[in-house]
């Protein structure tokens, strides 16, 4: 493809809204977390028995001064007591809040497993309509990056909230003990924090948005680019893509930076503030209350333990806010995964029908991709057991769209597909699966062994796997390799010729021993000598698989039982090779002599 096409791609799906939604996010965290629904009920309690431990260190202090510094009673044992008691308080508290945590961050991690399965589960079942639209980097940022930002939610920021909240209702519960009128002065910081996170998510909330939209697309570029390196290069677009990225990057330093100064201007130097203001107005009132009259020891113990209660006050607020940037983004991530799960699943056939000769009926096909754009028109094919179909044309007549129906990759309406007299929904998945084959124009192949890459995590041995290496003409190649069939084949099959890899590919599909066959241009890559191998494969296997073989080089189904030829989502002739060269004039007789022509080495112009 040229290298101007690889361009960063449409949207993986709609834009989020410019703040992303709580409701997608609590939906995606508790149907994570609800496994865990014990866990989170212990958690909670013994953050809140750490927090009335430790709300009982400035009652302590106060009932010292006013029990016995102030009034200069030094009864060592009871005030070592007093301080024993304070510091076993003290150790209880950092003891339950290590077990809270530990508790917290292993619900975390399960969560996020899950969380990270199910949404790799779901994109397995989407339908192939989605990802004719997805981006492939956007798709594997929502399964990583976005997942692992969730548990970064669970872990520093669920954590610090919840115990923020319990100690600052403690602290509040102890002053409005010790002096209510004090206490709602001290309370007044709330609507204030209240106040600063509702500003703060105005400015913040769009940059972070369009801050994890820009991180998904540079993973996509940048999957995008490594893809098609070497068209990049031989093209010399690698400067032109450089700068495209530059651009990128660029946009998202910006929004980050927007991002930040929104944190540094309205998160911890306002409560900073406030707190300096809180602990003045403080002293102010107990300087005036009493007109110039000396504080009494009473007091004194109230104004320390108010002094020590507002830094228990402001620091749970201000942690709340720190992590609000963090629940910002966690919420964002949670929001993007949660609209990738709501994204509709492909149906799944529960029925029970059998794939049991291999017949295929198509009647009255009509299909299109969008409204009023038809690919297909009133398509009519029966194609026997046992048979060798070649379906031909011109690039765009509806090849693969015909073939893509047959493998249920889109529903088939109007008109139906029937196998063996059944239509192809009422045939069980797993059923149908197993008794299809395809082999793609470009063959998948994973970074494994040859083993591997042909049983498919398939229930097969070995002496299945040979045999079908062998129907395919691939046996001999792979026991050449240097660990034959357990040779690690690279990614993508790197070790292997086009060649090869098509071979490996045709050993793939009939290791599940296939009544049905589908070849999808399965010869466009190869040598003339390889495409020879890969017929002498497929005559093996006439009149005990049905094959449909979708053909670019017509080569290929010269030996056809019957050839189809489509133009333009119709068919346009069928019959023989012979039969087809007799139409003078006929589309395939002129896209035959063409390809010979191609053949040749002799220039060609297009048919008319």
């Amino acid at each position: 493809m040229p290298a101007e096409s690889l361009s960063p791609a449409a949207p993986l799906a709609p834009p989020l809204p410019r703040s992303a939604p709580l409701g997608d996010a609590a939906s995606l965290l508790l149907r994570a977390a609800a496994p865990e629904r014990s866990h989170v009920l212990r958690a909670v309690a013994w953050l809140t028995v750490a927090a009335l431990l430790e709300a009982l260190g400035p009652l302590a202090g106060k009932y010292l001064i006013d029990n016995y510094l102030l009034p200069r009673n030094a009864q060592i044992p009871a005030i070592a007591a007093l301080l024993i008691g304070a510091l076993l308080a003290g150790m209880t508290a950092s003891w339950l809040r290590y077990l809270q945590l530990t508790r917290l961050s292993g619900l975390a991690m399960r969560s996020v497993r899950r969380i990270r399965e199910t949404v790799y589960r779901h994109v397995l079942r989407l339908p192939m309509s989605f990802f004719d639209r997805a981006i492939t980097g956007q798709l594997v940022s929502r399964v990583t990056n976005d997942t692992e930002a969730v548990k970064t939610l669970y872990v520093q920021v669920l954590f610090v909230m919840l115990d923020s909240v319990i100690v600052l209702l403690g602290a509040l519960a102890a002053m409005l003990w010790l002096d209510w009128r004090l206490m709602l002065i001290v309370a007044t910081l709330v609507p204030v924090v209240v106040l600063v996170i509702v500003v703060y998510q105005a400015f913040s909330a769009p940059a972070v948005t369009r801050m994890r939209e820009l991180r998904s697309e540079i993973n996509a570029q940048v999957a995008e680019s490594i893809n098609g390196m070497p068209v990049l290069q031989a093209s010399n677009a690698t400067a032109r893509f450089n700068q495209r990225f530059a651009d990128l990057n660029q946009a998202h330093y910006r929004t980050r930076h927007s991002a930040l100064r929104a944190n540094a201007w309205l998160l911890r130097p306002v409560l900073d503030f406030m707190s300096v203001l809180l602990i003045a107005v403080v002293i102010w009132v107990f300087g005036t209350r009493g007109q110039g009259v000396a504080l009494t020891a009473l007091e004194v113990g109230v104004l320390y333990a108010f002094i020590n209660y507002i830094g228990r006050v402001v620091e749970p607020l201000t942690q709340i806010t720190m992590q609000f940037s963090q629940l910002q983004q966690a919420m964002v991530s949670a929001a993007r995964v949660n609209t990738l799960l709501k994204e509709a699943e492909a149906p799944v056939a529960v029925d029970h029908g059998q794939v049991t000769a291999g017949g295929i009926g198509i009647e009255r096909l009509d299909f299109e991709y969008l409204p009023g754009r038809r690919v297909l028109h009133d398509v009519n094919l029966q194609i026997a057991p046992g048979s060798f179909y070649g379906i031909v044309g011109h690039t765009g007549s509806g090849k693969s769209t015909l073939l893509s129906l047959l493998l249920r990759f889109y529903p088939a309406r109007p008109g139906s597909i029937r196998i063996d007299g059944t239509a192809v929904e009422a045939i069980g998945e797993d059923h149908f699966r197993s008794r299809v084959g395809l082999v793609p124009q470009d063959p998948f192949l994973l970074a494994a062994s040859a083993r591997e890459n042909i049983a498919m995590g398939r229930e097969l041995d070995d002496a299945q796997i040979e045999a079908a290496a062998r129907a395919a003409h691939a046996h001999d190649f792979i026991a050449a390799l240097e660990r034959g069939y357990d040779t690690p084949l690279g990614e993508g099959g790197a070790r292997l010729s086009v060649g090869q890899k098509q071979l490996l590919a045709i050993a793939r599909a009939l290791a599940g021993q296939p009544r049905i066959l589908f070849l999808d241009e399965a010869t466009s890559h190869i040598d003339s000598e390889t495409e020879q191998v890969v017929q002498r494969a497929l005559s093996a296997l006439r009149g005990r698989v049905t094959i449909v073989a979708i053909a670019h080089r017509l080569s290929t189904v010269r030996d056809a039982d019957r050839i189809v030829v489509l133009n333009h989502g119709r068919i346009a002739e069928a019959g023989k090779h012979g039969e087809l060269m007799a139409i003078d004039n006929g589309l395939y007789q002129r896209l035959y002599l063409l390809q010979q022509l191609e053949d040749e080495g002799e220039p060609a112009a297009a048919p008319a």
